[in-house]
């Protein structure tokens, strides 16, 4: 008689909605990106006058359906772990919690009165569209490449800030009140503006010396932009150099992901997956 254990309810739910290397899971995670994408969808076209003036028992019923849907996935991915308030305080956790709550908090918020703190609800749906970075495999890679360069990130902004601080000086020196750089945090302004190439064109120099150091500072812009890039490429390289085979299994007490293949217990907490 073979003693083969039958997993509970629980480690089914939990292999469903974590491990998408599952046929079940990937079922879902098709099921959940589709209703993700309905939503964001939804709540923009609710902010068309006419559109949710013409549809809106429409839009309200389907609300209602993504919401409960969010619902259930949220009371699952609880009652599936072994710690949940490890999953209800993470990131994932507290977006997943942002996109449930909006429709059930707009029952308290009844009137004409309301119509501010209703709208701020509708508007915080949006929050939705961060629930699909749990559904880009290529965002780990991209938050590991921005973790590694953080330090040299952040060299290079400060170096840019003193940069800005420098050239506002300089611009206030040289154009003065009178063309409009009426101090220097306001110079400072414009330089900030200037190297990041958005340029507003609510101060413009006006000297010939002042448009030279402009012309200089916006071809400076280019490599501002340039840097940080290269940077994180860099990492993000050095990143796929050292990729190493994992799966989806998601671990039920700490919910650490990426176990090399194989693996039988969290490189994070010890606990054995299932």
């Amino acid at each position: 008689m073979s003693n083969t254990k039958k997993p509970s309810w629980k480690h089914r739910i939990h292999e469903i909605i974590y491990e998408a290397d599952t046929r079940a899971g990937k079922f879902f995670d098709v099921i959940l990106l589709i209703a993700i994408l309905a939503s964001i969808l939804l709540v923009m076209l609710e902010s068309v006058e006419s559109f949710d003036a013409k549809y809106h028992n429409f839009l309200n019923i389907s609300e209602w359906v993504i919401t409960i849907l969010f619902s259930l996935e949220y009371i699952f991915r609880i009652i599936s772990i072994k710690k949940p308030l490890k999953y209800i305080f993470s990131f994932y956790g507290i977006i997943d919690l942002l996109s449930t709550i909006p429709k059930y908090l707009s029952l308290f918020f009844i009137g004409g009165h309301h119509l501010a703190a209703l709208r701020a609800l509708r508007l915080l749906r949006i929050f939705r569209i961060l629930k699909l970075a749990r559904y880009i495999g290529a965002s780990n890679k991209l938050l590991i490449a921005l973790k590694a360069s953080r330090a040299k990130i952040a060299v290079f902004l400060f170096f840019v800030i003193i940069l800005c601080v420098i050239l506002g000086t300089v611009m206030y020196m040289v154009e003065g009140a009178e063309n409009g750089f009426t101090s220097i945090p306001r110079s400072v302004y414009w330089a900030i503006v200037t190297l990041t190439t958005v340029g507003y064109g609510d101060i413009a120099p006006h000297t010939p010396l002042g448009q030279f150091i402009a012309s200089i500072i916006m071809i400076l812009g280019y490599g501002i932009i340039a840097i940080p890039t290269g940077i994180v490429s860099s990492e993000m390289t050095k990143t796929n150099d050292k990729k190493v085979h994992t799966n989806t299994q998601s671990c039920p007490s700490c919910l650490a992901e990426n176990h090399k293949d194989g693996a039988e217990f969290c490189y994070k907490c010890g606990s054995k997956l299932n």
